[in-house]
């Protein structure tokens, strides 16, 4: 079975979609296929589905979503060669105590591959190898065609799935625009930061990195009007000032003056970590 769920839920047994159209079975399916191989409770599953306020039908309602699902994997069965076909729909939709597996058959997964790039590029980064660390985390954010379920109608728990997954491709493309700055390709940044910090407008990594690319490029003037604009939005949306890292980032910028840059190893790599 093939999984992708970053960007639009795509979900493949032989290679044919078992993905369903309807809302609910759809987030069914999409809750087990982030966590395939794994038992998803019918907690889980009922909260995803209702909310806190679950009707009294919702065990045997959740039981025809899989039932429904089941019927989708074993049309997707049917479409291999009988002596290839060691399984049933309930072999890879498995009831188990308390709850549902998807047995994805180790088969492929978008997010299993993008944890296993990042991570690599994360031990690249550590051991200062800047270029393989660029390479390996520009191939993980690839895997990424859209926002995490894109066409799911998503409950509690998929909305936080959702966020965590946000969260780890923030920390994947911070660190990847990290080892560019790194490889001094500061001027193929700035379009791409520019859109960044217009998405993220107190993210204070990306505008730290936005500030030390534009400065090092000879915009001096405007690196320093993106901290002012950052520190107008963090004090108008959180209540807050600007980190001490980013304070002291201006305050390298003010005094190595418009013909100097800043080391990139130097102030403007320290971690910025508040985000909003």
């Amino acid at each position: 079975m093939d999984i992708d769920v970053l960007g639009a839920l795509a979900v493949r047994e032989n290679g044919i979609s078992v993905t369903p159209t309807a809302p609910k079975p759809r987030q069914v399916l999409a809750l087990l296929a982030l966590h395939a191989d794994q038992v998803v409770p019918v907690a889980s599953l009922t909260e995803e589905l209702w909310g806190e306020n679950p009707p009294r039908s919702a065990r045997t309602t959740l039981q025809t979503y899989v039932l429904q699902l089941r019927e989708l994997i074993s049309t997707a069965l049917k479409s291999a060669p009988a002596d290839d076909r060691p399984c049933t729909a309930k072999d890879v939709l498995i009831t188990s105590p308390g709850g549902y597996l998807l047995n994805s058959g180790g088969g492929s997964s978008d997010v299993r591959e993008f944890e296993r790039l990042a991570g690599l590029g994360y031990r690249a980064m550590d051991a200062g190898d800047f270029p393989g660390a660029a390479r390996q985390l520009r191939d993980s954010l690839a895997l990424w065609s859209g926002s995490a379920f894109a066409d799911v109608q998503a409950g509690p728990q998929l909305d936080m799935e959702i966020r965590r997954l946000e969260e780890t491709r923030l920390c994947a493309l911070d660190q990847r625009i990290e080892a560019d700055l790194r490889l001094g390709r500061h001027r193929e940044l700035l379009g791409e930061l520019t859109v960044l910090v217009s998405r993220y407008r107190t993210h204070e990594n990306l505008h730290g990195q936005f500030m030390l690319a534009l400065h090092r490029s000879g915009r001096r003037s405007e690196a320093l009007h993106v901290y002012q604009r950052l520190r107008a939005a963090l004090v108008r949306e959180l209540g807050l000032e600007p980190s001490a890292a980013l304070r002291r980032l201006q305050r390298s910028i003010l005094m190595a003056g418009p013909e100097q840059t800043l080391d990139a190893a130097g102030t403007g790599n320290e971690r910025l970590t508040r985000v909003g």
